[in-house]
């Protein structure tokens, strides 16, 4: 009888089992958002001769598409992660400022943007969030009433005084949490959400908080950078992001093992540049930092890993936070909104040798509290940037009188020498380009107040 047991077991398994491969195999490819804060080029250590550890990272990028002309959508957290979720311009999701507390109907998500949350989640996908929310106060504006059926995380001031003691959001109820460290946490909720939906397409985006302030991390992660030679908060940044970066390849590693990693696409970015407030750090030379329109707070890591499917590639084409969303629409084959006009573009074509068209102009502009277009704004064509320069950190009490200025990024990545007066024609014809792109995303910030 156990023989025929069996033999009856062994068909149901040649039967049964070739089915479910391929099931898996047709299923949709499953995507990770991962998205760091305040956290520079110059952080990486494969980019900066090893001044810090990022091991897996540098991996990543070893065997991922790196852009290394990739921009945020701002230099600040809110307006760049309104652009990140949206495929929007900032100014026309009404996101734009950073400070929920000060500036509510400021740095929330209009509630007409459909998010990445809401366009996976209309296509089928399970979808959460872990970690940094930011992009919007008030029940109307949870992450779980803007597409994400999991959230585990924090608004973006829930943290105030240490990583190891402060409150997170769980499917929006409150706990405190002490002696737990909040990177550490952070990736557990994002492995066990793997774990859980391992056998479903997911969408999941892990915003992780580090290496924004408050400044902490393990102690002797800090001694061993201060041993180096590095000051107290460049150590604890350090530190900060070593503790991220093991985290990612725990992540990684969960992949492996569960035998997804293959059908998984991979991002890994940075909102912003540093934050100049805890001191300056290595960033390649470049100008600014945290707050500006210059290359320090506006250009940032970028990479996509799909295994077997995406090579290994370094691409200079300039990728801006507002075609992430494209892009993952076309590679995830994922049906839009008709009524969905997005300002970025898909560089899935970069990607599998495919013809690709993306925007030939990019924008920025940010000031604390409404916005004054003249101040802190560019935009980009090509390796000529025009720049309205950064004034203050503090509410603008009226219009600059900053000269604009011209650079050519590919003579001057340090933005040194203004070309305003030598490239005449090309000048004005950005200034009028610029004004123009300030007059129509005001126009769609308005229309939704």
């Amino acid at each position: 009888m156990k023989i025929y047991r069996h033999f009856f077991l062994l068909i149901l398994f040649f039967v049964y089992a070739p089915n479910a491969l391929s099931a898996q195999a047709n299923q949709p490819p499953n995507v990770i958002l991962i998205l760091a804060d305040d956290m520079g080029l110059g952080d990486i250590s494969l980019h900066n001769q090893g001044l810090n550890r990022t091991p897996n990272i540098d991996q990543l990028i070893q065997e991922s598409a790196w852009f290394s002309r990739a921009y945020s959508g701002s230099p600040v957290c809110t307006p760049s992660r309104a652009a990140l979720l949206t495929g929007h311009y900032p100014h026309r999701t009404g996101a734009i400022s950073l400070n929920m507390e000060k500036f509510p109907e400021l740095s929330r998500i209009h509630l007409k943007e459909r998010t990445m949350g809401d366009i996976f989640t209309a296509n089928g996908y399970v979808t959460g969030l872990v970690g940094k929310w930011h992009s919007g106060d008030g029940k109307a504006y949870h992450p779980m009433r803007r597409g994400f059926q999991e959230f585990v995380g924090f608004k973006g001031y829930d943290v105030e005084k240490s990583y190891f003691n402060y409150n997170l959001d769980i499917q929006g109820i409150y706990q405190e949490v002490s002696g737990e460290y909040l990177t550490d946490k952070l990736t557990d909720h994002a492995i066990d959400f793997v774990r859980r939906h391992q056998q479903e397409p997911f969408f999941l985006h892990l915003a992780h908080y580090a290496p924004h302030r408050p400044l902490s991390a393990p102690e002797a992660l800090i001694e061993a950078y201060l041993k180096k030679g590095f000051d107290k908060n460049t150590a604890s940044v350090y530190a900060m992001i070593e503790v991220m970066d093991r985290g990612i390849g725990e992540l990684m590693a969960e992949l492996d093992k569960l035998k997804i990693r293959e059908n998984t696409i991979v991002i890994f970015a940075s909102d912003n540049g540093p934050d100049p407030v805890v001191g300056e750090r290595f960033n390649h030379e470049m100008k600014g930092t945290k707050y500006t329109v210059d290359e320090g707070g506006i250009h940032v890591p970028l990479l996509i890993n799909w295994p077997t499917k995406i090579a290994a590639k370094e691409y200079s084409e300039v990728i801006h936070f507002t075609d992430v969303l494209p892009t993952l629409a076309a590679m995830c084959q994922l049906n839009l909104p008709g009524d969905l006009a997005l300002d970025g573009g898909s560089f899935a074509g970069l990607l599998f040798d495919k013809h690709t068209q993306l925007p030939q102009y990019r924008y920025w502009q940010w000031n604390r509290g409404v916005p004054y277009y003249s101040h802190n704004a560019a935009m980009l064509e090509g390796d000529w940037k025009l720049v309205r320069p950064y004034v203050m950190r503090n509410v603008p009490l009226g219009e600059s009188v900053e000269k604009p200025v011209l650079y050519n990024l590919k003579n001057d990545p340090q933005e040194k020498t203004d070309l305003s007066a030598q490239e005449s024609d090309r000048y004005h014809t950005m200034l009028v380009k610029l004004e123009e792109w300030c007059r129509r995303v005001e126009y769609s910030r308005m229309a939704e107040e």
